[in-house]
């Protein structure tokens, strides 16, 4: 890795003179506390720089340059959005960065981008942060499924192993991929629980039950930061404050049809159990979501610019003293390939841009998420609108954190060791095992047809036949078949209202259509079939569970996870983390935040059975 040019000692103490001035000023001292260094420089900044620190948006990495044109934004110039002048002239300095390309060139892009920092009046560095990247759910919205990180089951799956040991070593994996490639914040854990099984989010909670989660979220944040923030540490933004997972009718407040968050049970402070776990782990951020709450007696707006949201209960309530910042973009309408994005500024749409700013940041938010307006900031400031202290609370918190992270002294990453960290060989055995821990077994049969003998006759759907050559004499069609393995996945119903990303979103009814459900019963009865469902989400599946000779669901596995479980190479841990319900009507009857709360469910919480290893 090359040398940082700006580095220079002064009586033996190396220090990055980020003033270009050869002196080592109080901030620029690598001895100080992270404390005393925010107060120097933050009287040093200017309200623009300031303003700028309040904007944690999105960006591309590209193996090459830096230039990186953004979406067409209403009131916007369009030039304004390459990665220079979002540094060097917006003084932004927080982006969500997806790991799309190779590690090492990730590190380089990363290097280039502090390079740029660095060259500003105060070198204030970047922090990078990432949506989860670890698992198989592929949503711009919410996760990224790489093939160059490890590899693990979603955290629903991790809920289903039940052992908080993995839930420490799979963070503690991320956290050592991440630092690799130098991404220093990540926007989760989830903290929300999957109360209402038609949630399309649930696959990223750690399960229904809050006293589980809250276990599974005080380690993952621990393993993720460490006792307290350092050089080695990746800061958490733990989300949705104060829980998102009681949308009304399991609609996400992603959707204008998805803003009502609802508490018929009267159960919000089961929801809150997570986070003040992670309060208790010490998490950096916390970010709220979009909804509108019904029923918690505070205003009918959403959680973004709830002031007694925000400062009432997180704040002053809750005690967090850490960065708040809202859900990505809840001020600026975005019109990407000619469609257009509403914002998701939920009880708040007749506001102008800059009052939706204003009541976000009166609000107690510290930082907005996916927006890159920090002049409307410096605007309500000059306006007397907002006081310049105000401004210097959010900013102050914001510095901090990147003291406590080592960016001032040293930023930069190493694209070798980058190459040579993510993805290898032990992180991807440890994924690999722990999707096979979290695949959990429905039903057996009354005639246990689980482990499948190896070698026998098998006919496949769903799965690569090459994979499935490697246990059984994969045949053509079921009729040569001594039995079959079918995957599917979890039902959902398809959304169109424009808005080009709903369709990864997971929503609506949990059970086929019936056309859809007697093709599959026909498939399953043709020859003894073990039926493997992937479950982002709880499914009614009654008919199918009854025509299978076995029923199995996993939570993000390969191929290979999967077969080694049905052959009995690997031994299967998981247990459910929320019900699968008997029915659609014992769903839609249900109380949207209270867990497990359909009548007679085909399988309830906890479930699982286990299998024999083949030796």
């Amino acid at each position: 890795m090359r040398p940082d040019p700006r580095v220079s000692t002064v009586d033996g103490v190396r220090f990055r003179d980020l003033t270009g001035t050869g002196r080592m000023v109080p901030y620029t001292d690598p001895r100080r506390p992270a404390e005393e260094r925010t107060e120097d420089l933050l009287a040093r900044m200017t309200l623009a720089e300031k303003a700028g620190l309040m904007f944690h948006t999105m960006m591309r990495a590209e193996p090459e340059g830096l230039y990186e044109p953004g979406p067409d934004c209403d009131d916007v110039p369009h030039d304004v959005l390459s990665t220079g002048r979002l540094v060097t002239e917006a003084h932004i300095r927080h982006f969500n960065a997806a790991p799309r390309i190779a590690p090492a060139d990730y590190a380089r892009w990363h290097n280039r981008l502090q390079d740029l920092a660095a060259e500003s009046r105060l070198g204030i560095p970047v922090t990078l942060s990432s949506d989860p990247v670890h698992g198989f759910v592929d949503n711009p919205a919410t996760s990224l499924a790489t093939t160059t990180f490890s590899r693990w089951p979603e955290p629903l799956g991790l809920a289903a192993a039940g052992d908080p040991e993995l839930v420490a070593e799979f963070a503690d994996v991320v956290r050592r991929e991440y630092l690799a490639v130098g991404i220093r914040m990540a926007l989760g854990p989830q903290a929300d629980l999957a109360t209402e099984p038609r949630w399309s989010r649930g696959v990223g909670t750690f399960g229904a039950d809050a006293d589980l989660a809250a276990t599974f979220v005080a380690r993952y944040v621990r393993a993720m930061q460490g006792e307290r923030l350092g050089p080695h540490s990746v800061a958490c933004m733990t989300k949705h404050y104060p829980g998102a997972g009681p949308q009304l009718r399991g609609e996400d407040a992603h959707f204008p049809y998805g803003r009502e968050q609802v508490y018929p049970g009267g159960n919000a402070e089961y929801h809150l159990r997570p986070f003040r776990a992670a309060f208790e782990a010490g998490t950096a951020a916390v970010m709220p979501y979009y909804a509108i709450p019904v029923g918690l007696g505070v205003p009918e707006v959403g959680f973004g610019f709830n002031r007694e949201v925000i400062t009432g209960r997180l704040r002053e309530r809750d005690g967090f003293d850490g960065v708040v910042c809202s859900d990505w973009g809840l001020v600026t309408d975005v019109r990407v390939g000619g469609t257009r994005w509403p914002a998701r500024c939920w009880g708040a749409e007749d506001l102008s841009r800059i009052e939706r700013v204003h009541r976000i940041i009166d609000a107690g938010v510290d930082q907005l998420g996916g927006e890159f307006c920090p002049e409307l900031v410096v605007e309500l400031v000059e306006a007397g609108r907002l006081p310049e202290a105000r401004i210097d609370d959010s900013v102050r918190r914001v510095l901090r954190q990147k003291f406590r992270l080592g960016l001032f002294d040293d930023p930069y990453v190493d694209p070798d060791e980058a190459e040579r960290i993510v993805g290898n060989p032990a992180f991807s055995a440890a994924g690999a095992a722990a999707q096979r821990r979290a695949i959990t077994v429905l039903d057996n049969g009354s005639t246990p047809v689980l482990p499948l003998r190896e070698g026998c006759r098998l006919h496949v759907d769903g799965v690569d036949p090459a994979v499935a050559a490697e246990y059984a004499t994969v045949v053509p069609g079921p009729e040569g078949a001594e039995v079959a393995v079918v995957r599917i996945a979890a039902p959902y119903e398809r959304r169109d209202s424009g808005i080009d990303y709903e369709s990864a979103f997971h929503q609506g009814r949990l059970d086929f259509p019936p056309d859809e459900v007697a093709r599959l019963v026909a498939r399953l009865r043709a020859v003894p079939t073990v039926l493997v469902v992937h479950l982002d989400r709880p499914a009614v599946l009654p008919e199918l569970v009854a025509a299978a000779a076995a029923t199995v669901g996993e939570f993000g596995a390969t191929d290979a996870a999967v077969l080694d479980v049905l052959f009995g190479r690997s031994t299967p841990d998981g247990r459910l983390p929320a019900e699968l319900p008997s029915s659609t009507a014992a769903v839609e009857a249900s109380r949207e935040d209270v867990p497990n709360d359909s009548a007679d469910p085909l399988f309830p919480a906890g479930h699982g059975l286990r299998l024999p290893v083949h030796r």
